[in-house]
């Protein structure tokens, strides 16, 4: 890695912490708040380099990039919890159980039962997160919001899997209103399940917002954000990674 991307990461990093803090401030709420590097199409060597710098988490959408990623990711000096973030088809559970820290986009009975039938052959438990489609959007996965207490219920009381909480991808749109308008919508959700619900469950994750809309979601209640271009730069998706 050359001094100048080092540098550049560096800056980036130290910035968007200051973007959280200065978030959390005007949330008035003063609950810690993760910042997780969403790493799609970037080297190992960031995510080793920021970790070394402070990041605690990353994350990766595709299961492929996550499994040649992870003994680097892992073997650092100071590595940092390694998340899956993306959609996640059932063929694909066996290759995550046992290696990611935390998956992220859970979002079918269907799947978290895959997820807790190859923890329980493995012999392990796995951390996962509910997801919510909070703009029903056909194009995106994820439970409706009327069908979340329930999918939830049915996930705390599986077997080989542990609900943390909840992730939520919001719509694209230019108004702002708009999308703080979702994101207040998946905060009374969380809340709803996750805080007034007698269960076991402590330090729940409301894992919400992006390199757009990060300093939106924390103030409207998100505990960890996923920042990728904001972080890392442009994505060059034409480089073959």
């Amino acid at each position: 890695m050359t001094e100048a991307r080092q540098q550049f990461l560096k800056a980036s990093y130290e910035r968007v912490m200051e973007d959280i803090e200065s978030a959390v401030i005007r949330r008035g709420e003063h609950k810690a708040v993760q910042l997780l590097a969403a790493s799609k199409t970037m080297p190992a060597e960031d995510i080793v380099y920021l970790s070394d710098v402070g990041l605690r988490y990353a994350g990766e959408n595709r299961q492929q990039e996550f499994t040649e990623k992870y003994e680097a990711v892992k073997s650092a000096a100071n590595p940092a919890e390694y998340h899956f973030i993306g959609h996640l088809q059932t063929n694909k559970v066996k290759y995550l159980v046992g290696k990611a820290d935390l998956i992220h986009s859970v979002d079918s009975v269907h799947l978290a039962e895959e997820i807790a039938k190859q923890a329980c052959r493995m012999g392990v438990t796995v951390p996962i997160l509910g997801q919510v489609n909070i703009g029903e959007e056909e194009a995106k996965s994820g439970v409706s919001p009327d069908e979340a207490p329930e999918f939830f219920a049915a996930l705390h009381e599986m077997q080989g899997i542990s609900l943390r909480g909840m992730m939520v991808v919001a719509p694209i749109c230019d108004e702002k209103e708009k999308i703080r308008k979702y994101f207040r919508d998946s905060y009374r959700i969380f809340i709803d399940f996750f805080e007034k619900k007698p269960h076991n469950i402590r330090e729940a994750i409301l894992s919400m917002g992006m390199s757009d809309t990060y300093e939106l979601a924390i103030e409207e209640g998100a505990t960890m954000v996923r920042v990728g271009s904001a972080l890392f730069g442009h994505r060059d998706y034409g480089a073959g990674r």
